[in-house]
């Protein structure tokens, strides 16, 4: 039977630690018809301290049992992020006639008779479906003295080398393995030291193959890279990608290295790499990322626990009149998750007649579709009977969407928390479509079928009641409304 939990804050349909803390998600996998989700924990504390594993597993990617604790620290120190794969063809020799796991991940300790830190890469291996776990004797497979930051291996078969691949976040750059057994890797290459954002140290990459506009046969690589928080940036920590071609060896950027692509607009998705093994039947590369910011990720008022994910996305590329780009769009299984829906069509809006609608429920999807007439912006205010509220605007001049957050609840425990989130978004067809799902203690934010996304974290004091529609210096036409209340998982 699923425990209720209910507290403050706590997540309803996000999936977050029964207790304690929760950092960046680790060693996504599919095998055996599980979706493994690992994430980075402390299992004695609400704050950041000596990290492990924890371990859940899903059917669906929507409900998840809570198994434990997979990874402790050792000799070799505490467990940092990584990656897990399935070792179908048995080349490490750990395993004999069936497949299993292997967990590949950063082990971090300190330089004997030293303050620096050391972070070297680490084996473990599992024979019964991720339960339980051996580390490898032989352990670490891989170092640089060299190299400070040295972390986050995300481990992938290359077809066509017939070898595995890590990328590795290596400080300002990631830096490129192969190997053909997991225990013995050798330099490939290394990439961005010029390119993309520098505003922090580069944390968690990730490197897959994508079609575009659904064509087979016009393949992109993405390579997906964590910014750390150095405090000197309002943004704080963040995520951006980039775009080009892999040969196994080597990643070509396919923009100038002045070009920054971000993957979220809003604060609070950090860290998200996507699910290996996946099967092909299946086909989705399948994204989730820590739903937090390291400018205050210590101190969100949460009290049990502190920390969730995102919702599981669906990556895809598609061209646009800027070049490729990604899209996402939360995974099709969150429809085992809805119920009562209201729809309305074809409401016009003047800027002296706001619509104010009700919100039956805590949890709720909002699919809204509005045409612009002659008004210069259109505004969705959600609030409470506080007068909390968040609003989420479109300018129609600006081309930009936002999420303002400056008065949506408790926001105290850090002076970055009350900001607003800006995303550049364009009409099209003199029309824009936004998707929205609003969870206990975060909004996530999609426009135009997955081309933007804006994800925050928001702590009102009690559960929204009303959607108020406004249109500024005209009228805006929506025509379409649907309002759905969700689910909770832990019913």
């Amino acid at each position: 039977m699923v425990q209720k939990l209910k507290e403050t804050y706590r997540p309803q349909f996000h999936f977050s630690p029964e207790e304690k803390w929760l950092n960046d998600p680790n060693g996504m996998v599919y095998f055996n018809g599980e979706y493994h989700l690992f994430y980075q924990c402390h299992p004695f504390d609400t704050i950041w301290g000596p990290m492990h594993w924890g371990h859940a597993v899903s059917k669906d990617l929507i409900y998840w049992e809570h198994l434990p604790i997979a990874l402790h620290p050792d000799e070799n120190g505490t467990i940092f992020s990584g990656s897990a794969v399935v070792d179908w063809h048995n080349t490490s020799g750990f395993f004999d006639d069936q497949p299993g796991l292997v967990a590949i991940y950063t082990s971090n300790d300190t330089y004997p008779d030293s303050d620096r830190p050391r972070q070297r890469q680490s084996l473990a291996y599992s024979h019964d479906n991720g339960r339980t776990w051996e580390k490898y004797e032989g352990n670490p497979v891989l170092s640089d003295t060299t190299i400070t930051d040295y972390r986050d291996p995300k481990v992938f078969w290359h077809n066509h080398t017939n070898k595995w691949i890590m990328i590795l976040a290596t400080g300002q750059s990631v830096t490129i393995y192969t190997s053909p057994n997991l225990k013995e890797w050798e330099f490939a290459s290394e990439f961005g030291s010029k390119a993309g954002s520098h505003d922090g140290f580069w944390e968690c990459p990730d490197l897959f193959q994508l079609p575009v506009d659904h064509d087979e046969n016009n393949q992109r690589w993405v390579m997906v890279v964590s910014i750390g928080d150095t405090g000197e940036f309002i943004e704080g920590s963040r995520t951006q990608y980039f775009i080009g071609d892999f040969d196994g060896t080597t990643f070509v950027n396919h923009h100038d290295d002045e070009t920054i692509l971000w993957l979220d607009y809003g604060r609070d998705n950090y860290a998200g790499v996507s699910w290996s093994d996946i099967p092909d039947g299946d086909g989705r590369r399948i994204y989730i990322g820590w739903m937090s910011n390291w400018r205050y990720a210590n101190q969100v008022p949460s009290k049990e626990w502190r920390g969730a994910m995102t919702l599981p996305r669906e990556l895809s590329l598609s061209s646009s009149k800027n070049g490729i780009r990604i899209i996402q769009k939360p995974v099709s299984e969150i429809s085992r998750l809805r119920k009562n829906s209201r729809f309305q069509h074809n409401i016009t809006i003047e800027d002296s007649n706001p619509v104010c609608l009700a919100l039956n429920n805590q949890l709720m999807e909002i699919n809204i579709e509005i045409e612009k007439i002659d008004a210069s912006k259109f505004d969705m205010i959600l609030q409470n009977s506080k007068a909390e509220k968040t609003t989420i605007s479109f300018d129609v001049e600006k081309e930009t969407l936002v999420v303002d957050r400056t008065k949506a609840g408790e926001h105290s425990f850090s002076t970055s928390f009350p900001i607003i989130q800006e995303a550049p978004l364009k009409l099209k067809g003199n029309q824009i479509k936004i998707q929205m799902f609003i969870d206990a203690s975060s909004i996530e934010v999609f426009a135009n079928d997955g081309e933007i996304a804006i994800t925050s974290l928001l702590f009102p004091s009690e559960e929204l009641k009303e959607l108020l529609l406004f249109s500024q210096d005209g009228r805006m036409k929506v025509t379409y409304l649907e309002l759905t209340e969700i689910s909770s998982i832990w019913e």
